[in-house]
C-alpha cells in the first residue's frame, strides 16, 4: 500500500472531509456574484468597472478576514469559528430574499459578508492539517482546499436559477449547502492544535477589521476621500493594513520575514489568479465575446472544476519533489499563457484553451504553494495560512478590477493580461533566486516521516 494512503488511514478522514465541506460551501458562497454578475449588471445598470468592483469586494474581504481569522484560529477552537463563519455566510442569501430590490451599496456591503465564505480557507486548512504527519502535509491540505470546487456549483447552478426565478431567489440555493457543511462541522471536524494567546482580542480584531472593511468600502464606492481609480486600487491597501493592524505584535513580526513576501507574492499569482478569474469569467466571455450568460456560467464551472480537481496533485507532485521545484515550472507557464493573451485576444475557442491551461497551473500551484507552510513555518500555520491566504484573496481583488479598468480604458482585456504577465515572471525571478536556500527545508528528504507526530500550531 502506497506510504500517502497509509498515512491518510493514520489520520481523522472524518474531519478533513467535514473541513473540505466547510471549505465548499464557503467558495460557493464567497463567489456567487461571479455567475450573477451578467444578471446585476444588467438590471441595476452596472458600469464595467463598478461590475468588477462587485465581484471583487467579497474575494477581498475574504482576504481580509482570513486574517483576523488565521489569529483566532491560534487561540480558539477551529470547530467553533467554522460554525460563526458559516452563519455569517448565510447573511447575503437570507436578505436577498426579502421582497426589495438592493441598492449597489447594500450589495456590496453584502459582499463584505460573503467573503467570510473565502475566509474559510484559515480555519478549515490548518484544522485539517492538524491531525496529519508532517511528510503528507501538501497532500491533505491539497485535499482540503480542493472546496475551490464549490465554484464549479456556482457556474452550474446560479444563471439557471437566475433565469427562471430572478438572481435574488436564485442566491437562496446555498442555504441548504450552509446547513449541510454546519452539520458536518458539528459531528465530525476536530480541532487538535495547540492554542496560545488570548481569544478577547482576537474576536475585538474581527470585528474591527470587519466593520472598518466595510466602511472603506462604501467609502471608495462614493469617491471619498480618493475619488475614482485612485480609491480602488488603494482599498485592498487600506483594509490589509487595518486587519495586520489588530494583529498581535508575534504575528506582525512574520511580515518582515523575505520568505513571507515571496511565497504571498506566488499565491497571490495562483490562488489570486483562480479565484479572481472565477470570479470574472463569466463576464469576459459575455463582453468580449457575446456568450449568453448560461453558457457563460457552464464554461466557468468547467474551468473551476479543472482547477480545484488538480490542487490536490499539485500537493502530491510536492511532497515528492518540493515545492520549489513545481512553482518554478508553474510560474513560468502562468507568465507565458498570459503573454499570450497580452499579444492579442484569442478567438473563443483558443481563449477557452488557454483558461483552461492556465486553470491547471492555477490548482497545481495552489497545491505546491502551502506544501511549503508547514515545513518553513512550522508552529505557526495558522497565522500563516491567514496571511498567505489573505494575499491569494488581494491578487483576486485586483484581478476583476484590473481587466475592468483594461476593458473600460482600452476597449480591450490584453492589457489587463499583460500585467498578470509581468508579476507572474518577477515571482518566477524571486522563486529560482532562493530555491537552493529553499530547498534546505522544502526537499522531501529534509521532512520527518513519522507518522505519529501530528502537526500542532
Amino acid at each position: 500500500m502506497p506510504h500517502w494512503v497509509t498515512a491518510l488511514r493514520r489520520g481523522n478522514w472524518k474531519s478533513l472531509f467535514a473541513c473540505f465541506l466547510y471549505f465548499d460551501t464557503g467558495f460557493t458562497v464567497w463567489v456567487m456574484f461571479g455567475p450573477l454578475a451578467p444578471f446585476i449588471a444588467r438590471q441595476l445598470a452596472l458600469s464595467p468597472s463598478e461590475s468588477a468592483l462587485l465581484v471583487a469586494v467579497p474575494v477581498l474581504a475574504a482576504a481580509i478576514v482570513r486574517i483576523t481569522f488565521g489569529n483566532l484560529f491560534q487561540c480558539s477552537d477551529g470547530r467553533s469559528l467554522a460554525l460563526l463563519g458559516i452563519v455569517l455566510s448565510a447573511v447575503p442569501p437570507l436578505a436577498l430574499l426579502l421582497p426589495l430590490t438592493p441598492t449597489y451599496s447594500v450589495l456590496l456591503v453584502l459582499g463584505v459578508f460573503l467573503g467570510v465564505g473565502g475566509a474559510s480557507f484559515a480555519v478549515a486548512l490548518p484544522m485539517a492539517g492538524s491531525a496529519y504527519p508532517r511528510d503528507v502535509q501538501g497532500l491533505v491540505l491539497g485535499l482540503a482546499a480542493a472546496g475551490n470546487i464549490g465554484a464549479v456549483l456556482d457556474g452550474f447552478l446560479f444563471p439557471s436559477l437566475a433565469q427562471m426565478f430572478g438572481w435574488q431567489r436564485a442566491t437562496a440555493a446555498s442555504l441548504p449547502l450552509l446547513v449541510f457543511a454546519a452539520a458536518a462541522v458539528l459531528l465530525w471536524a476536530e480541532d487538535r492544535s495547540a492554542k496560545s494567546g488570548r481569544t478577547a482580542p482576537a474576536v475585538g480584531g474581527l470585528v474591527v477589521s470587519f466593520a472598518g472593511l466595510i466602511i472603506l468600502v462604501l467609502a471608495v464606492a462614493t469617491g471619498v476621500p480618493v475619488p475614482g481609480r485612485g480609491g480602488l486600487l488603494l482599498l485592498p491597501v487600506c483594509g490589509a493594513a487595518l486587519a495586520i493592524a489588530v494583529l498581535p505584535q508575534r504575528y506582525r513580526a512574520l511580515l518582515a520575514e523575505r520568505d513571507t513576501w515571496v511565497v504571498m507574492l506566488v499565491y497571490s499569482i495562483t490562488f489570486g489568479g483562480f479565484v479572481g478569474m472565477s470570479s470574472y469569467v463569466s463576464l469576459l466571455l459575455t463582453l468580449q465575446y457575446e456568450m449568453s450568460k448560461v453558457q457563460a456560467g457552464l464554461v466557468m464551472a468547467l474551468l473551476a472544476f479543472t482547477g480545484a480537481m488538480v490542487r490536490p496533485l499539485g500537493g502530491l507532485l510536492a511532497d515528492r519533489l518540493s515545492g520549489v521545484k513545481v512553482l518554478l515550472v508553474l510560474l513560468l507557464a502562468i507568465a507565458l499563457i498570459n503573454l499570450a493573451f497580452a499579444r492579442g485576444m484569442p478567438s473563443l475557442s483558443g481563449s477557452i484553451t488557454l483558461l483552461a491551461a492556465l486553470y491547471v497551473c492555477f490548482g497545481l500551484g495552489n497545491g505546491a504553494t502551502f506544501q511549503l507552510v508547514p515545513q518553513r513555518w512550522m508552529g505557526r500555520t495558522g497565522i500563516m495560512t491567514g496571511l498567505i491566504g489573505a494575499a491569494g484573496g488581494i491578487g483576486g481583488f485586483y484581478l476583476p478590477v484590473v481587466m475592468g479598468l483594461a476593458k473600460e480604458t482600452t476597449g480591450s482585456y490584453q492589457l489587463g493580461f499583460g500585467v498578470f504577465a509581468v508579476l507572474a515572471s518577477l515571482a518566477l525571478g524571486l522563486v529560482a533566486a532562493l530555491h537552493k536556500r529553499w530547498l534546505a527545508w522544502a526537499a522531501p528528504s529534509t521532512v520527518d516521516i513519522s507518522l505519529d507526530e501530528p502537526i500542532t500550531e
